[in-house]
């Protein structure tokens, strides 16, 4: 069969649809490579795939490190740029691979502008994933980019087209890197990375279902649409025998995780330390770094440094996070109430969506205070109809992973040989 690579940039949460993509193509037989930051090899190469990684571990933990990653409007430009200065890297990675054996085809997210540089230098396909809505700037059911913005939605369509033609984070902050990066290959570079370079014109892999975002007039034409990947490496990562036991040791807890890659999260584990004490209930904390978290957890609160939420948050009677799209789908599929604190990316859009669908909410960062999260909880865990609607959304995402139609769509869009 073919060769295909795969070119996720970001963090387990953007990496882990990719290797889930990964298994579904090595079981139609596909041969496939993952080129990205260099700290996931061992789960690509755990799950089959090939593996080439970028950057070092100190870099990829320096960002990780940066407390603007969570923060509104510096987030976004700090990715952007991030992005921009690897694009010439990716590109050299995946001529180094290409020279091996050339792809018949590469599957890569809206940040692998080494990617789409590729494609253009060497006429290799790219197909574009995007694993939230909030990419996909629609003027009709327009994304809540930053949590208070959801008044954004009601205005005009010419008055969103007006204000989505000012100066965007993607052109200001990637722009001149890919620009000196396509003058080195001897390519032409857009004039706008957003209006150009957003979405391949290859074709556009959603990754979210449609009763969670239904498409819009002014979507991409040549798209497909599955359902979330669901992907935590579950297989490979069962939960701990400690864990298991506290499970069946008493009432369901609740599930805290600030997200895989936040290690700027004590606020959040000090305000659930202190809601779930003020509510008596029993809560397992999930982060890698558990310096954050109080010292002197008492029995009732349990500490891990990673669960696979799959088996995890169907034990749970509530789960709170950050509201990154991979954790926000676990909830759904466990079919449990969701408190999210969105703090920036796609989350505050999620975050929207969620609460559209009645199955939970969000506290803004400023107001994630011990008693508005006791209050939260409280309602979350006792109120009928939000517990109708996660059934809803649990029921809706059973037994709805067939990727046959997806595989085939991807795979009318790969050229051997080429």
């Amino acid at each position: 069969m073919s060769h295909i690579l795969l070119l996720p940039v970001g963090s387990a949460g953007d990496v882990f649809p990719f290797i889930w993509l990964g298994r579904q193509l090595i079981a139609r037989g596909h041969r496939v490579t993952m080129v990205t930051a260099s700290v996931f090899e061992q789960e690509a190469r755990a799950a089959g795939l090939d593996f080439v990684g970028l950057g070092t571990r100190e870099e990829f933990q320096a960002v990780q490190r940066d407390a603007r990653i969570w923060k509104p409007y510096h987030a976004t430009r700090m990715v952007f740029d991030y992005a921009g200065r690897k694009t010439a890297l990716g590109r050299d990675a995946i001529i180094t691979v290409a020279a091996r054996e050339r792809p018949a085809l590469m599957i890569g997210s809206l940040l692998a502008f080494g990617g789409r540089l590729a494609r253009e230098q060497l006429g290799i396909p790219l197909v574009s994933v995007h694993l939230q809505p909030s990419v996909i700037i629609s003027m009709y059911d327009t994304p809540v980019l930053f949590s208070g913005t959801a008044w954004l939605a009601k205005l005009p369509r010419w008055m969103k087209r007006l204000l989505f033609s000012l100066p965007n984070p993607a052109d200001r902050c990637a722009g001149p890197w890919i620009t000196k990066a396509c003058a080195e290959a001897g390519v032409r570079a857009p004039r706008s990375v957003f209006r150009q370079w957003w979405h391949s014109p290859d074709g556009v892999l959603l990754l979210f279902p449609e009763w969670f975002a239904a498409p819009q007039p002014d979507w991409p034409a040549d798209r497909f649409q599955h359902t979330f990947p669901l992907e935590d490496l579950a297989a490979e990562q069962p939960l701990s025998p400690e864990l298991q036991h506290f499970l069946a040791s008493g009432e369901k807890p609740i599930v805290f995780t600030p997200g895989s890659a936040n290690i700027q999260a004590h606020r959040f584990f000090d305000s659930a330390f202190k809601a779930v004490t003020r509510l008596g209930r029993r809560a397992v904390f999930v982060t890698r770094d558990l310096s954050q978290l109080p010292t002197q957890l008492p029995a009732a609160i349990m500490a891990a440094e990673y669960a696979p939420f799959s088996a995890l948050v169907r034990h749970a009677a509530a789960f709170v996070h950050h509201g990154g799209v991979g954790t926000l789908a676990q909830g759904l599929a466990a079919g449990v109430p969701q408190l999210l604190m969105p703090m920036a990316h796609d989350q505050p859009d999620n975050e929207n969506r969620l609460r559209r669908l009645g199955a939970g909410f969000g506290i803004v960062p400023g107001k994630f205070t011990p008693g508005r999260v006791a209050a939260a909880l409280a309602k979350l865990t006792t109120d009928a109809a939000i517990a109708r609607a996660v059934r809803d959304c649990s029921e809706r995402l059973a037994g709805n992973d067939d990727a046959g139609a997806m595989i085939r769509w991807i795979e009318a869009r790969a050229r051997p040989g080429a």
